[in-house]
């Protein structure tokens, strides 16, 4: 399954988040794709004002502060499906 983490350069969240991410991933072994809203329209009306989102199966998992404990429960229920 994969997981979209939307950012945007200079965000200072989604560099705390990216590290917790990158943690995450590698426990779970899962595909993360980081998406920079900047790049398409609809991402930046979509999440522009709750950036950092993790996104899994169309689904929004988190968004703003991204913690490790509860991304890593979320997904790893998720991928257990």
């Amino acid at each position: 399954m994969e997981v979209y983490f939307y950012t945007r350069p200079g965000c200072h969240l989604c560099e705390d988040a990216k590290v917790v991410m990158n943690m995450v991933k590698d426990e779970i072994g899962i595909t993360l794709y980081e998406r920079d809203i900047n790049e398409c329209d609809k991402w930046t009306e979509q999440y522009g004002l709750m950036i950092p989102v993790v996104e899994c199966g169309g689904e929004m998992i988190q968004y703003g502060h991204i913690d490790y404990f509860t991304i890593f429960t979320k997904l790893k229920r998720k991928f257990n499906k």
